[in-house]
């Protein structure tokens, strides 16, 4: 059975029939009118556990499970930026699917603010809108059954890109939200992350229980600092799993853009709510009886060597996409880099910044001489309170410094 659908999570079980007007297809990666179709039939390297029969697009293996506790088998087609001819901030998708019950279609947008940062990935539902007015949106059209051996079937997205009136946009503020929250070890050494990263021994990034600050693989667009509590040691890792517990619990997000939960309050996960108040009756979205508060899973090289904890316990963390200001992207040839407590490689070490995270470049100082993937010298950027890092292993765009000096 072929059903056209607005889509954003909907679960088969309930998609309603019937007939919808197609909208008007344009040349691909160019939509004057703010109307596209969708590619459905190139799979690559930044895509996961999906495939194309003809342009149709179905999970690569629906008996696939990411990890041992995970529900059902999921992947996502990552398409290529759409460069739209007007600004936008709000995305609707029109979805003809044959979902058998029991499966799920989801399609996510989100927008370019400039050569290097993004907005959350957002429902295409034609109800919410991303939090700025953008020209390139990249679209993300994800699969998921709780039924092994079954997967919908999806053969047209089609996109409307409108511009309405500003409401409940998430914004950003000048410092980047954060919240303490409970932090666990991930592990899972072999197992793959929601990105299609194979987990390696001491791997450097954490795992947040929404897809909406979820990085494609190998880039740091969604970055948070994990600190101690104490703030004597801190990592910055790129978000590269969706866990634990929830998969829908922005919970950084104020109730007006919050996925799911909306009365809980802002900055307190649902799994915290459940475990410490008995919220949802004690269990997560899926019915899962939770046995912890976690809010954040951190991978072994995040958990013993970037924050040296031995045990699961409270993280400070900050969400570094809704904050504002200069970025830059930590480059290496793979290793985390140190994080020094000044603008020298003798000064003490504040924690680590992992390869591909992408960070808030507060202001420079001038130091000591460094060698590094982009030359030599002797500039130093303060990445977060007493957090430096050499200019020469971050990747700005620019030869000059991008923020102001301390």
């Amino acid at each position: 059975m072929v059903r056209t659908v607005k889509a954003r999570r909907v679960m088969a079980a309930v998609l309603a029939m019937g007939a919808v007007t197609a909208l008007a297809a344009s040349p691909a990666n160019a939509a004057p009118e703010g109307s596209w179709r969708a590619d459905l039939s190139t799979v690559d390297g930044d895509d996961v556990n999906v495939r194309s029969d003809g342009g149709v697009l179905s999970l690569e293996n629906a008996a696939w499970h990411r990890k041992p506790d995970s529900i059902g088998s999921q992947g996502y087609l990552l398409l290529a930026e759409q460069k739209l001819g007007k600004p936008v901030n709000r995305v609707t998708a029109q979805v003809t699917a044959d979902a058998p019950k029991g499966t799920e279609v989801e399609v996510d947008v989100r927008g370019k603010l400039n050569s290097q940062d993004w907005t959350e990935w957002t429902p295409a539902d034609g109800g919410t809108q991303l939090s700025a007015s953008v020209s390139t949106v990249q679209v993300r059209v994800g699969l998921r059954t709780v039924h092994d051996g079954v997967t919908a079937k999806v053969s047209d997205v089609t996109l409307l890109g409108e511009l309405a009136p500003q409401v409940n946009a998430i914004g950003a503020a000048a410092a980047p939200l954060t919240y303490k929250v409970y932090g666990t070890r991930e592990g899972l050494v072999g197992g793959t992350t929601a990105n299609g990263h194979v987990i390696k021994s001491r791997d450097h990034f954490v795992a947040l229980p929404s897809g909406r600050g979820l990085a494609p693989k190998n880039t740091g667009n969604y970055t948070v600092r994990i600190c101690r509590t104490d703030n004597s040691r801190c990592e910055y890792a790129p978000v590269w799993d969706v866990g634990p517990w929830n998969t829908k619990d922005d919970y950084w997000n104020p109730s007006a853009t919050r996925q799911m939960w909306k009365n809980l309050p802002q900055g307190k996960p649902e799994a915290q709510a459940a475990y410490q108040d008995g919220y949802n009756g004690g269990k997560d979205e899926f019915g899962r009886k939770v046995a912890n508060p976690a809010g954040i899973d951190l991978a072994d090289g995040t958990f013993w060597d970037g924050l040296k904890m031995t045990d699961n316990g409270w993280v400070n963390v900050s969400y570094l996409w809704t904050g504002s200001g200069p970025t830059g992207v930590v480059s290496t040839a793979g290793d985390p880099m140190n994080v020094r407590a000044s603008a020298s490689t003798s000064a003490a070490i504040k924690g680590l910044a992992a390869n591909y995270a992408k960070v808030n470049i507060e202001c420079y100082v001038e130091g000591e001489t460094v060698t590094g993937k982009f030359g030599t010298s002797n500039i130093w950027d303060r990445i977060g309170p007493g957090h430096y890092i050499s200019d020469t292993y971050l990747q700005t765009g620019s030869d000059l410094p991008v923020a102001p000096k301390c």
